[in-house]
């Protein structure tokens, strides 16, 4: 079963706009040096739908490269197209994913049976164990507790990335799922409290800059330690609020820029922080 922190990796791109592959190599093994727990490439976090193909297979070779063997990789590679997402995770397979992250599909809002239907293809023909990503925010359409139970009941679908926001729905599947089906947050700020209900961990914007610190909060609170995981959780709280105070990756990515770990660089649409908001977030730890 999957569990305890998966960075969802941002992508670095140079002053020019392309990969910077040197940064990510270089963040990568910061985060395995940090002891995570897994890595999410190609996630909303990587700025994925500003990447093309041969963009993202590279950067799945390029995670695969270094953390193959070490810790799991789950690839994002879904679509609102489901022949595309089969297609996608064929190739993150073959690039060394060793599991798929796959969005409820988005703008088309199937109904139950529609993203049902989805989830089984993808799983049946992909290639790869899928991990769910219900996220109603972007893809305007959440995802039912009967649905994810519903297709927990396939081998290959193992794992629920839960960002609906929504306390009461998670505590609903938390207490209804399969003992070895994962719930993973998909939100910083929810993690200790889904883990208290009993998740098993967390698919995390945060842990690009801070993967010691998310990895002691939920080892602590896996362990039943919820003295140690509290202090951590309240230490890292501001920063958990502060990386949204634009759109996903923006702050983070311009957090770690002021570190020197990357360029403050984005693809449009996105554009860098507000600079009354870039203030703000570099001071939240002065």
């Amino acid at each position: 079963m999957l569990h305890g922190v998966f960075t969802a990796l941002v992508t670095p791109f140079s002053k020019n706009g392309d990969l910077d592959i040197g940064a990510l190599k270089a963040i990568v093994q910061k985060q395995l040096e940090s002891g995570i727990d897994g890595l999410v490439p190609i996630g909303t976090t990587a700025e994925s739908p500003t990447l093309d193909d041969k963009e993202k297979e590279l950067i799945i070779k390029t995670v695969a490269l270094l953390a193959k063997g070490k810790v799991p990789i789950i690839a994002g590679s879904g679509s609102n197209c489901t022949k595309s997402a089969i297609e996608a995770t064929k190739k993150a397979k073959d690039a060394g994913a060793d599991y798929t992250l796959q969005v409820a599909p988005y703008y088309n809002k199937p109904s139950e049976e529609g993203l049902y239907r989805h989830f089984i293809e993808v799983a049946e023909h992909g290639g790869l164990p899928v991990v769910l990503y219900n996220i109603p925010g972007r893809s305007a359409i959440n995802m039912s507790v009967d649905l994810v139970l519903k297709l927990a009941k396939h081998p290959l679908i193992v794992a629920d990335k839960e960002a609906c926001g929504s306390m009461g729905q998670i505590q609903d599947l938390l207490h209804k799922r399969p003992a070895d089906f994962a719930v993973l947050s998909g939100d910083d700020a929810l993690t200790l409290p889904m883990m208290v209900c009993g998740a098993q961990g967390i698919i995390s914007v945060a842990s690009n800059m801070f993967p010691a610190e998310m990895v002691k909060m939920t080892h602590a609170a896996a362990a039943g330690d919820y003295k140690t995981a509290l202090e951590m959780y309240n230490w890292i709280y501001p920063f958990f609020v502060n990386q949204f105070i634009e759109t996903n990756p923006v702050p983070v990515k311009t957090y770690m820029a002021s570190k020197g770990m990357l360029e403050e660089v984005f693809r449009l649409p996105l554009v860098p922080l507000k600079a009354v908001n870039k203030e703000k977030l570099l001071a939240t730890f002065k």
